[in-house]
């Protein structure tokens, strides 16, 4: 499979809109848009994300919308952040995709979050030179309460 990684479009928004209302994978991810059910709520955050990413990327799997992946934030405390669609977990797309997104943005350290149960995303975190630094407690949009999130930074 040939993973990819271009300009987000507007076209692909909807597409997005529709991976990040999949129940399992709202779960799952836990830490999302506010409410990705509503449609103006979640333009807005896509919004915002437009505005606030150092570097936003549509992942795209054998030509296929398979999901997105950002680097965002100030200089020096930037975070790394992707979603990809359910139907495409465990086929390594999410490390070919986070891999390919490093490369683009060569400046460290590099932070990002994870819930502390999301063992696959972790992994991929973790295959992508990753390292847990702290844990701490955060709301969870997708899980409606506090959960427990792994900290995690990459320095080289």
């Amino acid at each position: 499979m040939e993973i990819a990684l271009r300009a987000v479009e507007d076209g692909d928004l909807p597409v997005f809109h529709r991976q990040m209302t999949d129940p399992e994978a709202v779960r799952m991810a836990a830490f999302g848009p506010e409410d990705p059910y509503d449609p103006e709520a979640f333009a807005a955050y896509w919004q915002r994300v437009r505005d606030s990413a150092h570097a936003l990327r549509t992942v795209l799997a054998d030509g296929e919308v398979a999901g997105n992946a950002a680097v965002y934030g100030v200089a020096g405390e930037r975070e790394v952040t992707y979603w990809i669609d359910r139907a495409h977990w465990g086929r390594g797309v999410a490390t070919a995709a986070l891999r390919s997104l490093l490369a683009e943005v060569p400046e460290r350290p590099l932070y990002a979050r994870a819930a502390a149960d999301n063992t696959a995303s972790l992994r991929v975190l973790e295959k992508c030179g990753f390292r847990e630094t702290a844990r701490a407690q955060g709301y969870a949009n997708g899980r409606g309460k506090e959960i427990e999130e792994v900290v995690l930074v990459l320095r080289d």
